[in-house]
């Protein structure tokens, strides 16, 4: 390849750049919307688009706790509402013709924060070492994306920017390599619910053929109704013409509204039912088992999710504190919040999924920095995916454990993500020694 490689899908030709072991094609338009309007596909183009910029991140605020545990810092990329936007990763070695697995990566952060070029989710080992492509897709998020208000502001827009990014994949990355019958969506958190709810979609087999469902809140994700209400009230102030910022700043005040709602408020943005591009709550089920037989599903969360959250608890803090009695309690508060929210509704969306005549399997990732507080805790997963040494040098969540240490569990769960999404079929059960378990449903 030459040192700008250049590819010809049916969008317009792009031009992207060689680094290391991977081609990277960055912040390539897949959709544009107004505020508060659904998305419509990107126009073609016929001269080259340099897709060499990382894709912006959808407006939002800083998330403190969540740059000390990740290593990340706040304004890392450059915010815009014109956000929807796709990079791919393509190994560097792939002959003319040739068409390796797609997995198209959504990013998490409770439906508020994040963006799919952040550092940390680099795939570079991810396709250099398995022979995929990955496409890390960036959409709208909070009061952008993700509320309806009583005066017909549509929630979801969130959702249909990733319909639309999935749309982009079948349409054009034949041109860069990429089969588009073996299609994964793998997310994580917010992202990871995002896959579920695509799911939902009479359009999702189309799409993708499967689907590997990190860690979704899927125990708080029915009955937010009232929730989504109360929200969408406060959340009325805001216009077409309020500044971006400024939306952000309303969106943390229209957060405060949720906190009467118990654990559901735990992430007040969400997916609402009712609204497109999903059915009213009571047919969710239906849904699902509509698709279920066209798209393999694996499905699990990891076995300390809680501790991400913990600290962050004034009472569990001085819990933790008794003589005694505040270990035991902590991993009892542990346990029964990480099964509440990820755990059993899981195993359930599993159980489900078959019934209704997909294949599943469930997983446990139980793999945590050695002596570290947060042992296996929500986004533990990450740092195994995606990144390396360099960008995860500052994450409070591995210390304690050397890169070597790190990585060697890491290459064996990119391994097994990618022969999941090649299709090569898990076993009955299985798993990585000390990391990871699962079993099929």
């Amino acid at each position: 390849m030459s040192s700008e490689p250049l590819f010809s899908p049916p969008c317009g030709p792009i031009t992207g750049w060689r680094d290391g072991d991977v081609v990277r094609a960055t912040g390539i338009p897949f959709a544009t919307a107004a505020r508060f309007q659904p998305p419509a596909k990107a126009t073609d183009w016929t001269t080259a688009f340099a897709a060499t910029s990382p894709a912006p991140a959808c407006p939002q605020g800083p998330v403190p706790f969540l740059d000390d545990v990740l290593g990340t810092r706040y304004g890392e990329l450059p915010g815009s509402e014109d956000c929807q936007r796709l990079s791919i990763t393509v190994p560097a070695s792939l002959a003319d013709g040739e068409q390796v697995p797609v997995m198209v990566w959504l990013h998490g952060g409770s439906y508020t924060s994040g963006s799919g070029d952040l550092a940390i989710f680099d795939a570079t080992s991810l396709v250099s070492e398995n022979r995929v492509i990955v496409v890390s897709v960036t959409y709208r998020l909070g009061l952008f994306g993700y509320l309806a208000t009583g005066t017909g502001r549509p929630a979801n827009l969130g959702l249909l920017d990733q319909l639309e990014a999935f749309r982009w994949v079948q349409r054009n990355i034949s041109a860069f390599g990429g089969d588009p019958g073996r299609v994964t969506a793998f997310g994580q958190s917010a992202g990871g619910d995002s896959v579920a709810h695509l799911m939902a979609t009479p359009e999702a087999p189309s799409l993708f053929q499967r689907a590997i469902i990190q860690s979704a809140p899927l125990g708080i994700t029915r009955g937010r109704h009232k929730m989504s209400h109360a929200m969408g009230i406060a959340a009325e102030a805001v216009t077409e013409d309020t500044p971006a910022m400024d939306v952000v700043a309303v969106e943390d005040r229209v957060s405060q509204v949720a906190r009467k709602y118990g654990l559901m408020a735990a992430m007040p943005f969400g997916t609402q039912y009712g609204h497109a591009p999903l059915p009213p709550e009571a047919d969710i089920e239906a849904a699902w088992n509509a698709t279920a037989p066209d798209i393999e599903v694996l499905i699990g969360h990891t076995a300390d999710e809680a501790r991400l959250f913990l600290p962050r608890s004034p009472l569990v803090s001085r819990l933790g504190k008794v003589p005694m009695l505040g270990g035991p309690a902590v991993r009892a508060i542990n346990w029964a919040v990480t099964e509440a929210v990820y755990g059993r509704a899981a195993r359930k969306f599993a159980r489900r999924h078959a019934r209704a005549g997909g294949k599943a399997h469930s997983y446990v990732i139980s793999w945590g920095a050695t002596g570290n507080y947060y042992r296996a805790a929500h986004t533990v997963d990450l740092p195994l995916l995606f990144g390396n040494q360099q960008t995860w040098a500052a994450a409070g969540l591995l210390t304690g454990s050397t890169w070597d240490e790190i990585n060697a569990v890491g290459r064996e769960l990119r391994s097994l993500w990618a022969a999941f999404a090649r299709g090569d079929g898990l076993a009955e059960a299985g798993g990585i020694p000390g990391a990871l378990h699962y079993r099929s449903e």
